[in-house]
């Protein structure tokens, strides 16, 4: 059975896969740009995306907003006028001028999470910019819905339903992560699909529903079709690519990693993070206090005097591939990546792997 496309109201991806966002500086125009030419979705992260590192606070938004038009812009030239998404995290402190910035830039989609983005549609008026939030449960969903609808008149474009397996900050607790098996992404999935379903019918539009969170292969994308989504996010695959903008230590520390280094850490903002785990991990975790100065508070919770160590210095050491001063976010499965190779080399594995497990 051939692959269906990814429609998003006027937006249509001929390959239903959308290339998660990866932050800090993992996932930018090189990456994202190359996934939409193969008929994806490509996606830019916009956290201290900017050259923050000297910044002040009266500069920090100007530079991150400057820069993510800039990116935008070339990952559409070098897609041929590809589909390109950014994500916003709701929690950081420029979200506002980021959101006006993927307007300025051209982008076609927002996707939306790290919080509810129940305001996004207020800070979007006159553009045609599609609005994805990312939950993690149809309460969430049925929530944002609500709030739009009866504040703006307007419904979500599509949602990604984040699961438990995924990298990064997780919108889960502690406790939760603790028995995975309990929060299956299908379950997740079929959740959030029954939610928005009444929404769909009262008032005749389509929001699809994109699961992400340990989506690796064809097998899994076929899975998800199945039980009604409307395409998949995967972001772990793609760090394994010439493509990704990440430096070659990052994308190796990926490689080298056993299942058994993978592991969940209370990050800086107090909220769980799933990590490769190695020597700077092993000394955070045990109290290790990192002293940093911060000019540009990028998120809105985090109070510098309070926490040890500066997530966004971190992940930037972590980009340029300085892991001893830094760690890489990371899905469950980032262990079953065992080479690098080109975005449409894998984008055509799993096309191939998709369309022999569907039914």
């Amino acid at each position: 059975m051939k692959i269906p496309p990814l429609i998003i109201g006027d937006v249509k991806a001929t390959v239903p896969v959308v290339q998660g966002a990866m932050g800090v500086r993992i996932s930018k125009a090189g990456l994202a740009a190359a996934v939409a030419k193969e008929g994806g979705i490509g996606t830019v992260a916009s956290v201290c995306i900017g050259p923050i590192e000297t910044s002040s606070r009266a500069e920090f938004a100007q530079l991150n907003k400057k820069t993510l038009v800039e990116e935008i812009r070339k990952a559409k030239s070098l897609s041929n006028n590809g589909i390109i998404a950014v994500n916003i995290m709701v929690a950081l402190s420029d979200y506002i001028s980021l959101v006006e910035g993927s307007i300025e830039g051209g982008a076609d989609i927002i996707v939306s999470g790290a919080g509810l983005p129940l305001m996004l549609p207020s800070y979007t008026k006159n553009s045609n910019i599609k609005l994805v939030p990312i939950v993690s449960s149809g309460r969430a969903a049925k929530i944002i819905c609500e709030k739009w609808i009866r504040t703006y008149n307007k419904l979500p474009d599509a949602f990604v339903v984040e699961g438990i397996l995924a990298g990064g900050h997780l919108g889960f607790t502690f406790e939760e992560l603790e028995n995975p098996e309990n929060h299956p992404l299908e379950k997740i999935t079929i959740d959030v699909i029954n939610a928005v379903k009444e929404y769909e019918n009262k008032h005749n539009k389509k929001i699809p529903v994109i699961p992400a969170g340990g989506i690796f292969d064809g097998k899994d994308i076929a899975k998800m079709i199945a039980l009604g989504a409307g395409g998949v996010q995967m972001a772990t695959r793609f760090v394994c690519t010439h493509e990704c903008d990440a430096d070659i230590k990052f994308k190796q520390a990926y490689i080298d990693a056993k299942e058994e280094d993978i592991t969940i850490i209370k990050s800086p903002v107090h909220m769980p993070g799933r990590v490769i785990r190695n020597e700077f991990v092993k000394n955070v975790v045990e109290g290790d206090r990192i002293k940093f100065e911060c000019s540009y508070r990028c998120l809105k919770n985090c109070i510098p005097m309070e926490v040890p160590y500066c997530i966004a210095k971190v992940l930037i050491n972590a980009a340029n591939g300085n892991l001893k001063d830094g760690f890489a976010f990371v899905g469950q499965n980032a262990h079953r990546c065992t080479q690098i190779t080109s975005v449409k080399e894998l984008m055509d594995e799993l096309v191939a792997d998709t369309e022999k497990h569907l039914k």
